[in-house]
């Protein structure tokens, strides 16, 4: 346990937890957020911002959805306490996350979501209802070692994206955003890496 708690509080400081919650993107879900009781609101973005910014948050904004639905599957299944306080962590920050982004989108008049095809040729498409579906049904004794290794893949993706809004975005906030999740998911992939070694 000792291992987790530098990560899972690194995880919250790089992100900068924000106050809302977002509820898990399944099929076609919508999305909804909800303020945290104290928590305070999300930094607001600056209204400069190019077609990178827009594409980064809108497929962000999925992907972190998927990402907390991914890591709220550890909750109720046979893991280490490492994995189950890192997944915890994990899908905290990227519901608040999401949820700021969805929040600047909505200031820039632009939606949450893009359609699927929008965005066809730029990757992060995330996983498929099916994957979703194997990994639930994964036997207990292969569940953790299947977990990381579909997380891993999951924050890789989100590292990708991250790099191409730093060198192609205009928007400052989104911009650093994208900084703090390429070193937020960075280190939650070492400490992955080294579970799924032991």
């Amino acid at each position: 346990m000792k291992r987790a708690v530098p990560i899972v509080l690194g995880a919250f400081l790089l992100t900068g937890c924000g106050a809302h919650s977002l509820s898990e993107l399944q099929g076609g879900g919508q999305l909804s957020t909800g303020a945290a009781s104290g928590a305070a609101s999300p930094v607001a973005a600056g209204q400069n911002f190019n077609p990178a910014d827009v594409m980064f948050l809108q497929m962000m904004v999925t992907h972190n959805a998927q990402g907390a639905r991914l890591a709220r599957l550890a909750q109720d299944r046979q893991v280490s306490q490492d994995v189950k306080i890192l997944a915890a962590a994990i899908a905290t920050t990227q519901d608040a996350e999401a949820s700021t982004m969805a929040t600047w989108l909505k200031s820039w008049n632009k939606p949450a979501t893009a359609p699927a095809s929008a965005h066809a040729g730029h990757g992060g498409h995330g996983l498929t209802e099916l994957q979703f579906k194997l990994l639930a049904k994964a036997p207990a004794d292969g569940f953790e070692k299947r977990f990381l290794n579909t997380l891993i893949a999951q924050q890789d993706d989100a590292i990708q994206m991250a790099k191409v809004e730093t060198m192609a975005g205009e928007n400052a906030e989104a911009k650093a955003l994208a900084g703090r999740i390429d070193a937020s998911r960075s280190a939650q992939i070492k400490q992955m890496v080294a579970l799924v070694g032991q």
